[in-house]
């Protein structure tokens, strides 16, 4: 465990769990995007995405936990070994929520500098992400944080 200091408050970054499963669920619901993909109705989908997930030591799920408790921010990293750019290793980060209570003070920011941490601990050579094209503030904030926007993405719902 990992802990997050921000604004006198301090945060806990854990590999998630099966308990945490209905709390992550529910940041993905607090979405604009999410709230028209993802549902709460049937949780057994995600268990066993979650299982997946958690059987497979490339993934590494977090859930961020506030002093009080409750999970209040979640990302998925998955380590992605390449034999482009001399073999090196690359973090993907997906699937980042932040509650919206906690949105705005810093928690996003500091979530992605422990990941980028964490991708540098693991011997990854690039960090990569993709956003959504309507995500316009997201587009911002991945920019402040040093990402560039280097690659057009393409997607193909199967």
């Amino acid at each position: 465990m990992d802990e997050l200091h921000l604004g006198g408050a301090t945060y806990r970054v854990r590999r998630a769990s099966q308990d945490h499963l209905a709390e992550i669920v529910g940041l993905l619901l607090d979405d604009e995007l999410g709230a028209g993909r993802e549902s709460a109705d049937d949780l057994s989908p995600y268990r066993e995405a979650f299982a997946a997930i958690d059987a497979d030591p490339a993934q590494l799920l977090v859930a961020v936990e506030d002093p009080a408790g409750p999970v209040v921010a979640t990302l998925q990293l998955t380590f992605i070994p390449g034999l482009a750019r001399q073999g090196a290793w690359r973090a993907q980060i997906e699937a980042v929520r932040v509650a919206a209570a906690h949105r705005s003070q810093g928690l996003g920011a500091a979530l992605f500098t422990w990941a980028i941490e964490e991708s540098r601990r693991r011997g990854c050579a690039l960090v990569q992400l993709t956003t959504d094209k309507k995500r316009t503030d997201a587009h911002r904030f991945y920019e402040r944080l040093g990402f560039t926007a280097s690659h057009e993405g393409y997607k193909m719902s199967l």
